[in-house]
């Protein structure tokens, strides 16, 4: 998708509403590995402080090995890396979960669509499971709307 840029802002955020909307997940963020890095996110969750360095570890793709050693950082939550299908083509997700935290672990699947990722934390009790399963539905509807989009232009 070479004219990720012509994508305006609210369209991104149309996108994070509707995942919102399924009541599955309580954080929702739309990035890309390359600046503005952080296309879209919801206001009131941690997503919204996403650093360009967690993305740039998040989205890499060499050296994917330490991700599994390491874990990773997102918006400040130490999560562990349980399945990473990201690049692989026709599965393209990822599934983490927070540790640590005092409020329990929780869910965060990211799917890669063509040139964006959607990264999605699931409400506490929600397992990994179905939140990867819901948000590769959604990335479908999402494509589906950014070509729609695209095609208007």
């Amino acid at each position: 998708m070479q004219c990720i840029g012509d994508i305006s802002d609210e369209v991104w955020q149309d996108c994070i509403s509707l995942f919102l909307q399924t009541e599955m997940c309580c954080d929702a963020a739309i990035i890309t590995n390359s600046p503005p890095w952080l296309l879209a996110s919801y206001p009131e969750g941690n997503f919204s402080q996403l650093t360009r360095e967690e993305i740039e570890i998040l989205l890499t793709k060499e050296d994917r090995e330490k991700l599994f050693l390491q874990g990773i950082i997102l918006a400040g939550t130490k999560c562990l890396l349980i399945r990473d299908n990201l690049y692989t083509e026709g599965n393209n997700t990822m599934d983490l979960r927070t540790k640590g935290q005092s409020r329990g672990s929780q869910a965060v699947t990211v799917v890669q669509i063509e040139s964006v990722y959607l990264v999605v934390m699931g409400q506490k009790g929600t397992e990994g499971g179905p939140l990867n399963l819901k948000a590769f539905e959604m990335a479908g509807y999402i494509r589906e709307a950014i070509f729609q989009h695209m095609a208007r232009f």
